[in-house]
């Protein structure tokens, strides 16, 4: 019994004397388990993140700009002030859920559509396919929007108000299809309407909105908004190769930095230290070797991806390419990174699977950063990983050129250098426990 109490007390001390593996340890479960929180149930007080849209007026009647009115001031949606050119290339390019186009004529022949007696209206809406939970919000929002200004004109009195009822009055009795019953019914609850209408005129105590409705009075046509091609389409195995493909390259860079130290711990870098090479020619190869690891892994994962799925690169190749090296580059600098600051391969080991946890969550990959807090969806672009997944999906399903692949290459590239400088700076090449 003394024995097992001294094999089990030595493996405690060992465990627990390791501060830097142990805080790592506890850290990413507590991390991983506040971000879930937050996003699913977290505090009330948290300010979510509006769905950002825009519309287009064409209409300009006063029922179209009574739904206009009501959509900006919904406290769900962000209703922001573009033209259209503007709104469809904010959405082609995954920066506005939906742009909502209200034809011209909308209020005309909308409230007699109540009735069934016209053909309805119908509101384009073009949205991002890659976000269905936000489009299905902007059609609810835009089914009682649409519902309340228009019956709100319909049923209303007052000077100014239209004579929705006698229109559809008109078009009741010159329908050559509605058989005699329903025609009846209809003028009959239009004379109803009429009666209410002016004993509201009378005692000016109409109450606006307080009608019925009756049927949906326009109908919509949705467009997916990816790219000029007609024939391009959501691929929600683009987003998920990309996404899978950072993380498990990031893995990469995990098990780069542990081989560092652990040639630091058999006295390797010691004895090529000898040898005419400087630090800097030393941490440079490693950078250049496991770039090119992170590379090739990248291509044959998207090469899986496009064999058997259908992943389709429908931007521009340049672009993509470029994206693959730059985060194959960041990669292997953010593994001496890593390395640098763990200082033992027990402690990186757990330092490296939590930056690399958190890097993933807040870069969109397993989540789309969408359904994040305002306040994370702008913290997030301070990591790599958001710069990889969005400069990926732009250049594959979204099928944005060259234009779109720039600014995500450069930024890698700046944490690359990062990376490798404080790398460089920080790495101790005799060994040091604890």
């Amino acid at each position: 019994m003394n024995a097992l109490v001294a094999l089990v007390r030595k493996d405690l001390i060992l465990y627990f004397s390791n501060r830097r593996a142990l805080l790592m340890t506890l850290a990413a479960p507590i991390a991983i388990a506040a971000f879930f929180g937050s996003l699913f149930g977290g505090s009330k007080d948290t300010e979510r993140a509006k769905v950002p849209i825009a519309i287009i007026d064409l209409d300009q009647s006063t029922t179209s700009k009574k739904i206009v009115d009501a959509m900006v001031a919904d406290k769900t949606l962000e209703v922001q002030p573009l033209d259209a050119a503007q709104a469809a290339d904010a959405v082609r390019r995954g920066k506005l859920r939906a742009v909502v186009t209200v034809p011209a004529h909308f209020g005309a022949n909308a409230a007699p559509a109540l009735f069934g007696g016209r053909d309805k209206p119908v509101i384009d809406i073009q949205f991002d396919p890659s976000q269905a939970f936000a489009m299905q919000i902007v059609q609810g929002l835009l089914a009682q929007h649409v519902m309340e200004g228009v019956t709100q004109n319909a049923f209303s009195s007052g000077p100014g108000s239209p004579d929705i009822t006698s229109a559809a009055r008109r078009s009741v009795l010159d329908s050559k299809t509605m058989s005699e019953t329903s025609r009846k019914d209809l003028l009959a609850l239009f004379d109803s309407v009429e009666r209410v209408r002016a004993d509201d005129a009378q005692t000016n105590s109409g109450a606006a909105g307080s009608a019925p409705s009756f049927q949906m009075p326009y109908t919509v046509k949705e467009t997916e908004a990816t790219s000029t091609r007609t024939d391009a389409k959501y691929d929600g195995y683009s987003h998920s190769f990309a996404g899978m493909g950072v993380q498990f390259i990031l893995f990469m860079g995990i098990d780069l930095g542990i081989k560092l130290l652990t040639m630091r711990r058999m006295g390797l870098w010691q004895r090529l230290r000898a040898a005419p090479l400087t630090r800097g020619f030393l941490l440079g190869s490693q950078i250049v070797s496991g770039a090119i690891i992170a590379a090739i892994l990248f291509t044959l994962i998207f090469a899986v991806g496009m064999l058997l799925f259908g992943v389709r690169v429908e931007g521009s190749a340049i672009g993509f390419v470029g994206l693959i090296l730059a985060f194959a580059v960041m990669t292997a600098a953010f593994g001496l990174f890593i390395a640098a600051l763990g200082r033992t391969p027990e402690a990186t080991r757990g330092l490296a699977i939590f930056a690399t946890l958190v890097m993933v969550m807040l870069g969109g990959a397993w989540v789309p950063v969408f359904v994040f807090p305002k306040w994370l969806q702008t913290g997030s672009l301070i990591m790599p990983t958001r710069w990889a997944v969005d400069g990926f999906d732009a250049m594959t399903w979204r099928g944005l050129g060259m234009e779109a692949a720039w600014l995500p290459i450069v930024v890698l590239l700046g944490f690359a250098l990062l990376f490798g400088v404080v790398a460089a700076l920080r790495f101790d090449w005799d060994e040091k426990e604890g």
